[in-house]
C-alpha cells in the first residue's frame, strides 16, 4: 500500500489542525473551542496580602512617615522590652494611631538599662527598684578577695635607697 502525495499533505494538515486547536503551542488565549488551561496559576503569599491589605488600611487612615527615630522601645509589664533600632514609624494624629515597624529584639529591662533611664515611668520605677535591690543583695554576698600581694613590699616613706641599704 503506498502513500500518496495528496494523502502525506492531508495528514499534516489534520496533525496542525489539532496542534493549533487543542494547545500545542498555540498563540490564542481564549474564545470558541479553547482549551482549559492546565496549569494554575500561583497565588500570593499570605503573607503578601496581609501587606497588601495593611498598606491599604494605613492609607486609609492617612497615616505619614515620621523620619530620624532612631530607636523605639516598648516597656512590658513582666520586665522585658520590645527595642526596635532605625524602625520604620508612622503615625496618624487623627486616629492616635503609631505603626512601628522593622526588625525587633525582646530584651530584659537590665540589658538597656544605662540609656534606658531617660525613658523609665513610673510604671517601670518599681521594677528598676527590684533590680537594684538584688543588684546591691548580689554584691554582698560576693566573696572577698584574699591578700594576694605577698611577694610585693609595702611602700616605705623617705628615700628608698636608704631603707634597702639598711637590710
Amino acid at each position: 500500500m503506498t502513500v500518496t502525495a495528496a494523502e502525506k499533505e492531508m495528514e499534516e494538515n489534520k496533525q496542525k489542525m489539532i496542534a493549533k486547536r487543542f494547545g500545542k503551542e498555540s498563540a490564542s488565549t481564549g474564545g470558541k473551542g479553547a482549551v482549559r488551561r492546565k496549569k494554575k496559576a500561583p497565588s500570593r503569599g499570605s503573607a503578601a496580602r496581609s501587606d497588601v491589605k495593611l498598606t491599604a488600611a494605613l492609607k486609609k487612615l492617612g497615616a505619614t512617615n515620621i523620619p530620624g527615630i532612631e530607636e523605639v522601645n516598648l516597656f512590658k509589664h513582666d520586665g522585658k522590652v520590645i527595642h526596635f533600632v532605625n524602625p520604620k514609624v508612622q503615625a496618624s494624629i487623627a486616629a492616635n494611631t503609631y505603626i512601628i515597624s522593622g526588625p525587633s529584639e525582646t530584651k530584659p529591662l537590665q540589658d538597656l538599662l544605662p540609656s534606658i533611664v531617660s525613658q523609665l515611668g513610673m510604671d517601670n520605677l518599681s521594677q528598676l527598684q527590684s533590680i537594684a535591690s538584688s543588684a546591691q543583695a548580689g554584691g554582698a554576698a560576693a566573696p572577698t578577695v584574699e591578700d594576694d600581694d605577698d611577694d610585693v613590699p609595702d611602700l616605705v616613706e623617705g628615700n628608698f635607697e636608704e631603707v634597702s641599704e639598711g637590710n
